[in-house]
């Protein structure tokens, strides 16, 4: 890719990685080499850089914090543009307004200081705010949908930048209108509620305890590896049921604390990870007739 590209994007106010391993900047540790990773400054400069690599039909895509993606780890002929540095926010009253590159889980601790309840859900999700606007992210009966007034956007077609309410979002489980690749969230606007904050803290911890006891929080993955298929099918139960757990292919194991997680055990390939979620949603589908879905993004 020309370097010109680049330094145009540097000169826009840009950090700019060559060659950049995305496996640097996945949860899951894996993902292969692009040829640059580009990370602007401020809102308006992401915008800036947007619109640059749109208007010059250059192929690329956005991540947050990696969380919720399974990378193949090959080189890949495009641009990753990061929200890293879209950190802001602000309080007022009830409503929490913040840029979509925070860390989400953090977000929810900044909620919980400042007495605001709403996003006690979120203080073990990894990933970014845009993440969770991206796939309706939720735990524990708690999903963004239920606290967004309205989100910012950059419209990709117009190239302008709107407000979209929460209607017009279209959540549904694990889905949203960024699916369809229109619109780049930018910020957001959360409706919190007012509550004791020792209150909200003990919530917080309680699902923290929770989540670690079930969660293999201490090795790679991307998360919930499959959606529930309908609401009264749990994924990782029926896995076990299969005897599956700890099941491996190469360095992908699926988790022996929780079925529904498959794990990098260190050395895992892209190839691995797919042909394990292959394996599992083949005999799946063979025992219960069910096809499951995946719930990270695959990048290829």
């Amino acid at each position: 890719m020309n370097m010109e590209i680049g330094r145009d994007l540097y000169l826009l106010g840009c950090n700019v990685l060559v060659n950049e391993s995305l496996r640097l900047h996945t949860t899951f540790k894996l993902g292969g080499v692009v040829p640059l990773f580009v990370v602007p400054k401020t809102k308006e400069i992401f915008i800036k850089a947007i619109r640059y690599l749109k208007n010059k039909n250059i192929d690329f895509r956005i991540i947050g914090g990696g969380a919720n993606l399974i990378v193949k780890d090959e080189y890949m002929d495009f641009v990753v543009v990061s929200t890293e540095f879209l950190t802001g926010y602000n309080i007022q009253d009830e409503y929490i307004y913040s840029e979509v590159g925070i860390p989400f889980s953090r977000l929810s601790y900044i909620a919980m200081e400042n007495s605001l309840s709403g996003l006690e859900f979120a203080c073990g999700i990894p990933g970014t705010l845009g993440g969770a606007l991206f796939m309706n992210a939720g735990a524990y009966g708690g999903q963004i949908s239920n606290i967004i007034n309205e989100v910012e956007v950059f419209d990709l077609k117009e190239e302008t930048i709107k407000k979209l309410n929460k209607k017009e979002l279209s959540f549904d489980y694990r889905k949203s209108i960024f699916q369809e690749r229109r619109y780049i969230a930018l910020s957001a606007k959360l409706k919190m509620v007012k509550k004791e904050k020792h209150k909200i803290n003990e919530k917080m911890k309680d699902m923290s305890i929770k989540r670690w006891k079930k969660q293999p929080l201490e090795y790679p993955s991307a998360g919930s590896i499959f959606k529930r298929p309908r609401s009264d099918f749990y994924v990782g139960t029926t896995i076990e049921k299969l005897g599956l757990k700890g099941y491996s292919i190469g360095g992908a194991q699926i988790s022996k604390k929780h079925a529904g997680f498959i794990i990098n055990k260190g050395n895992a390939k892209f190839s691995d990870v797919l042909n394990l979620i292959n394996y599992v949603k083949k005999t799946v589908k063979n025992e219960y007739n069910v096809e499951l879905e995946i719930e990270p993004e695959i990048w290829e």
